[in-house]
């Protein structure tokens, strides 16, 4: 049995459904649960994964999500990841792709990462600022590299939407974690007005923001930023 075989024989058609008003534009859903996809890649990682990352198919999004997870997941050090990741990353074409692709990073991995992801700040590409902008709020919304990252999503303007989202959803996650620093810098920012909005949207939505810091937020709407 072929791999797309295998996976084929593991999708589901309500799930296939669902799954796909969750991915407007993309075509070529089986259907299959992450879950399952997580424990198949798994599986490749412990073999001879290089051939099968040289070789795979990706017609179906489940195909080219199973390659990121290889990717993920593969025993090798952190520069031929980073290898394997700069091959990939123009294969990503939705959010589901890509989120499940920034993964959270062991100790080795983050520094080259963060210097790796700079460039996809400034991509012409939408989910290559996406891709850019998850990694980072997974790793590196941190005391370190706060204001850094603060003055790359600042600088971000790719006007796609899952790009702008993706910016937005950052910003909260820097706000959940270093309130009164983000909130400076939400004072005076650059952001265009849609993703300032939308940021704040997003503080007010999450569930580690405290009530009182979310009054506040809301207050800033009508600075006339969104």
């Amino acid at each position: 049995m072929t791999l797309r075989e295998r996976l084929l024989a593991q999708s589901e058609p309500d799930y296939r459904a669902f799954a796909s008003s969750l991915l407007p534009g993309v075509e070529h859903v089986m259907g299959v649960r992450i879950p399952k996809l997580r424990r198949l890649a798994r599986e490749i990682a412990r073999g001879d994964w290089r051939t099968y990352l040289r070789t795979a198919e990706e017609l179906y999004f489940e195909e080219r999500m199973l390659q990121g997870l290889v990717i993920g997941y593969a025993p090798c050090d952190a520069e031929e990841r980073l290898a394997w990741t700069a091959r990939f990353v123009p294969k990503i074409d939705n959010w589901s792709v890509c989120d499940s692709f920034c993964r959270r990073l062991n100790p080795g991995e983050r520094e080259p990462m963060w210097r790796f992801v700079q460039p996809y700040f400034r991509s012409p590409e939408e989910f290559g600022v996406r891709f850019a902008v998850v990694t980072s709020l997974v790793n590196f919304a941190d005391e370190e590299h706060l204001e850094a990252l603060l003055a790359r999503l600042e600088e971000v303007r790719h006007e796609a939407y899952y790009a702008r989202m993706g910016v937005a959803w950052a910003v909260s996650v820097c706000f959940a974690k270093f309130p009164e620093r983000t909130a400076a810098w939400l004072a005076d920012c650059a952001l265009d007005d849609w993703t300032y909005g939308r940021s704040l949207r997003k503080i007010v939505e999450s569930d580690r923001v405290d009530v009182s810091a979310k009054r506040a937020v809301r207050a800033m709407r009508w600075r006339g930023n969104g």
